[in-house]
């Protein structure tokens, strides 16, 4: 089994924090991680109502952990994942919380363009 790779604080740079957030997906697993305790990777298997197969998840979660935003621990057969947010406001202060306060508005946005489709084919289809 090959050992996990986490970056030291110091070689944590803006540009893969900015590369790894860039992907809808690996955004969202970031928000839930940061607003969890940490979670297996199998939690994520469906994410905003889409199925993600487990070797795309793989890629996501190797893509966080290279960029330094996220530590991973084997337990069995299952990999624990935390964010390092602490780590990284210490060293970039507020970047991640901008980063992911932007992702909320604009997952907020997204949902409700949404609903305002749905509605518009329900008052056409009535």
């Amino acid at each position: 089994m090959r050992p996990l790779i986490h970056p030291s604080i110091e070689d944590i740079t803006v540009e893969g924090i900015l590369h790894a957030l860039s992907d809808p997906v690996r955004a969202a697993i970031y928000a839930e991680l940061a607003t969890s305790s940490g979670a297996t990777c199998s939690n994520f298997l469906k994410i905003s109502d889409r199925d993600i197969p487990k070797s795309t998840l793989s890629q996501h979660f190797r893509a966080l952990r290279e960029a330094g935003l996220i530590r991973s621990e084997r337990q069995g057969v299952e990999m624990r994942n935390s964010t390092r947010c602490e780590e990284i406001n210490q060293r970039f202060p507020g970047l991640v919380l901008t980063i992911m306060k932007a992702h909320q508005i604009q997952a907020s946005e997204r949902m409700q363009a949404a609903k305002r489709k749905s509605s518009a084919r329900k008052t056409k289809a009535g």
